[in-house]
């Protein structure tokens, strides 16, 4: 695109994903052509959550219009001390005052980096409970994060409570972001389109930023 840089914010489909597998289904060399059957975790890799993944309401992935998938987004790099980590509304920086409703918010944490690690899962950054209030509040409608949840995978309560909170809030998630590093502006347009799955709870989606 004519004085635009895209980065791909997606991770690619490997054994690393938990809840991905492939396997050969034809070769070329004896079915004239390469295919393989895939097997893969709705919220497995680069996905997008709908409200029913926690019976927030019945909207799935595939009730959404194309058109909430394209929105302008901040970035916040947040510091990330230790593992469990949480994030609060001051981590933000600047990104506070900046964002303005209907604009989304990416988080930069470095955790992309331990995927393929037990860490990756089990020591991964959450989002506070003040953290989903105060986006639900600010009208964000997108948030992606780089682990794999926003909140602990281990602990059904927080899970739940956060997922609640932000899907309640007409909140679209994006989990298992990776290449944020490689953002070199603080605002840009996201391009996130899951696959579009009938009754879907969530789905891998493609995420590519734009930056003029």
């Amino acid at each position: 695109m004519n004085g635009k840089r895209i980065i791909d914010l997606t991770l690619s489909y490997s054994e690393a994903i938990s809840g991905f597998k492939a396997k050969p289904a034809k070769k070329l060399e004896k079915d004239g052509w390469n295919a393989q059957t895939l097997e893969i975790y709705s919220h497995a890799g680069t996905h997008m959550d709908a409200p029913f993944h926690f019976g927030v309401s019945n909207q799935t992935i595939d009730d959404f219009l194309p058109g909430r998938f394209i929105l302008t987004c901040h970035l916040a790099k947040i510091k990330v001390p230790n593992d469990r980590y949480l994030i609060e509304v001051d981590d933000l920086g600047s990104n506070q005052d900046e964002i303005k409703p209907g604009e989304g918010l990416i988080l930069q944490t470095g955790w992309s980096q331990h995927l393929g690690q037990s860490r990756y899962r089990e020591g991964l950054p959450r989002i506070s409970e003040g953290l989903a209030k105060w986006i639900v509040e600010k009208q964000i409608k997108f948030l992606g994060v780089e682990p794999p949840s926003v909140a602990d995978v281990n602990d059904l309560e927080e899970v739940t409570r956060i997922h609640r909170l932000l899907l309640g809030g007409d909140v679209i998630i994006v989990e298992g972001l990776t290449n944020l590093e490689f953002l070199s502006q603080p605002r840009f347009t996201v391009i996130a389109l899951p696959l579009k799955i009938k009754d879907g709870d969530g789905a891998p989606a493609r995420v590519i930023a734009i930056e003029e």
